[in-house]
């Protein structure tokens, strides 16, 4: 789906991470002038401000299974809400995170879109981390390690039937592209799943372009397109410093500019979401500096 218009949503979420800080990321990305370098595209940008997000301090964390679950899906079906009326404005969703826990909404808004219009949708999710813990098998209890699982059906109910339906994407559409770093209980999910999981050994073996193909194939077959959830983690921390959860052997810089000018290419895009940036271990700002170009590559951006 081609479009001349851009819905920015951020959302300052940081209660399914272990470590504070993300929900600054909204507020490091917008710094790195977000908005002025998507319009030097071509595109209209709408910034819709952020969702409304409870605050750590002033909340119960609830089970240690599940920490902040109630106020994690009230602040998913919010985003839910914008990210859809986004779409039915004809304008492409674009969410700053803030932790990972947030695509539990921003893709459940993307798939209803669809789902009313008849449609389904695919998902590329790339990422250092599965994100397809339950609350049985997380050895944190953050459910930043949960969105994906609540997408395709297997997560917390209060995630998963986000508008009273499950899955929102099925698993056979969904490619998780640069894992490296599976909890030792999440690794039968992630096999049982029937999502198609390209991990970094992969990536070096056969190369970054045929995965990222191969990935945009399966979240393609048979949808209306797909959304696009990239977490920052998925770069190396040598690139990307400021991140919620880092974890070495990622992405090059230019690997990272490839996936996404790959998914452009494809024409097949959306919805985006940008996560996991940190600024308070980043390094002057680098690591949102970096998201902004992703997502600009993503969006269109050449070297000529």
């Amino acid at each position: 789906m081609r479009t001349q218009s851009i819905a920015v949503i951020g959302a300052p979420l940081d209660l399914g991470a272990g470590r504070r800080g993300v929900d600054m990321g909204p507020s490091a990305i917008r710094v790195a002038s977000l908005n002025a370098r998507l319009e030097s595209l071509g595109y209209g940008v709408a910034d819709l401000g952020n969702v409304e997000v409870a605050q750590a301090e002033s909340q119960p964390s609830g089970p240690r299974s599940a920490r902040y679950l109630p106020q994690i899906a009230q602040t998913c079906r919010r985003l839910a809400r914008m990210v859809e009326k986004a779409l039915s404005e004809d304008r492409m969703p674009l969410v700053l995170g803030g932790d990972h826990s947030l695509a539990a909404g921003s893709v459940s808004g993307t798939s209803h879109y669809f789902r009313k219009r008849k449609q389904r949708i695919g998902l590329i999710w790339v990422d250092a981390h599965a994100d397809i813990n339950t609350p049985e098998t997380s050895p944190s209890g953050n459910v930043h390690g949960m969105p994906l699982a609540c997408l395709i059906g297997m997560g917390p109910e209060e995630l998963s039937n986000i508008y009273s339906y499950s899955p929102k994407v099925d698993p056979r559409n969904v490619a998780l592209v640069g894992i490296r770093d599976v909890d030792q209980l999440e690794k039968p999910h992630v096999k049982r799943s029937g999502v198609r999981a390209f991990t970094m050994r992969e990536i070096d073996e056969r190369g970054l372009k045929q995965v990222v193909r191969e990935a945009i194939d399966i979240a393609s077959a048979g949808t209306a397109g797909f959304h696009l959830s990239l977490d920052m983690d998925a770069v190396d921390p040598q690139f990307a410093p400021g991140v919620g959860t880092p974890v070495r052997g990622g992405f090059t810089y230019r690997e990272a500019h490839l996936a996404m000018e790959l998914i452009n290419d494809s024409a097949k895009m959306v919805a985006m979401d940008v996560v996991e940036v940190n600024p308070v271990i980043d390094e002057v700002n680098r690591t949102a500096e970096l998201a902004v170009e992703l997502a600009l590559s993503a969006m269109g951006k050449r070297i000529l």
